[in-house]
């Protein structure tokens, strides 16, 4: 019989332990270099809106990029993908972009075992990807009411539990998820939006509590109305509405909520986690 660790002397080490086949110890995590270059960021929904604007933000700071993308009714997402492909590459970094659903859980593990291979990592997770199909309640199918909430809710819910072992092994990651102003002061027929944005900031407190031993950040962004193509499919009377209920008089630029997702993913953010950064311009203030 083996005779046991009980008695072994406090000076004998750990090398010397491993060369006498009694204890086998788990190698230690790869220290991360502080900074964004050389790291890599996932953005979901990139090609186009404010997700291209993420992509290209963290590509500015030397990120290497991810983003998957849906083909969307009425829109050549595509090759908007390319054209954000294009200008990443400009900037000297690696991208990967793929057509991924994110509701399918299986499509998503397999985007982010991809990514992870052809880009040498994973460190920054943006949950950009989302949609709105809005309408009164008493009119809404049920397929409009599932859609949003599995695209917004479950979507995000499927890309933090794919990159949590990942970011658990190597004692780092941040995740930044994008809701809505709309989450605690919705408007007419948003029904199902606003539950899956509110949801969402459920989401983030609870996986900041599960993640956060393991040096993993999780917050959130609520932004207001952005300059997108989806802000030019509102009604002008309602962009006009929302530019004067603003304390700063304007709609936000894509830009405007990029930076600050580049921000909670920075290391001056460190000790920032289960929160959610309101970027509306002042307009939850009226």
């Amino acid at each position: 019989m083996p005779i046991p660790e009980y008695g072994r002397p406090a000076w004998e080490s750990s090398a010397q332990r491993q060369a006498s086949g009694a204890v086998l110890e788990r190698p230690e995590p790869k220290a991360i270099e502080p900074g964004f270059r050389g790291k890599v960021a996932v953005v979901t929904g990139g090609a186009t809106g404010l997700g291209r604007a993420i992509a290209m933000d963290f590509g500015r700071r030397g990120c290497h990029v991810a983003f998957c993308f849906v083909e969307l009714p009425g829109r050549d997402v595509t090759e908007q993908a390319l054209l954000t492909e294009t200008s990443l590459r400009a900037m000297g970094v690696k991208v990967f972009a793929a057509r991924c659903d994110v509701r399918d859980a299986r499509a998503v593990d397999h985007f982010f075992h991809e990514a992870k291979g052809r880009l040498g990592g994973l460190h920054y997770l943006v949950n950009n990807a989302g949609i709105a199909q809005d309408g009164a309640l008493w009119r809404m199918s049920d397929a409009a009411w599932r859609q949003v909430l599995e695209t917004n809710v479950t979507g995000a819910f499927n890309c933090i539990r794919s990159v949590a072992p990942t970011f658990r092994h190597q004692q780092y990651g941040k995740v930044v998820s994008v809701s809505a102003h709309q989450a605690d002061r919705p408007g007419f027929g948003v029904a199902n939006y606003a539950a899956s944005k509110a949801a969402l900031l459920g989401l983030t407190k609870a996986a900041a509590v599960e993640l956060g031993p393991s040096n993993v950040n999780v917050n959130a962004v609520a932004p207001g109305f952005i300059r997108t193509e989806r802000m030019a499919m509102l009604p002008p009377d309602v962009i006009d509405r929302a530019q004067k209920h603003s304390v700063l008089g304007r709609v936000a630029e894509p830009e405007d909520v990029a930076k600050v997702i580049s921000f909670l993913c920075s290391d001056d953010a460190r000790h920032i986690t289960g929160q959610v950064i309101v970027v509306d311009g002042g307009l939850s203030l009226e």
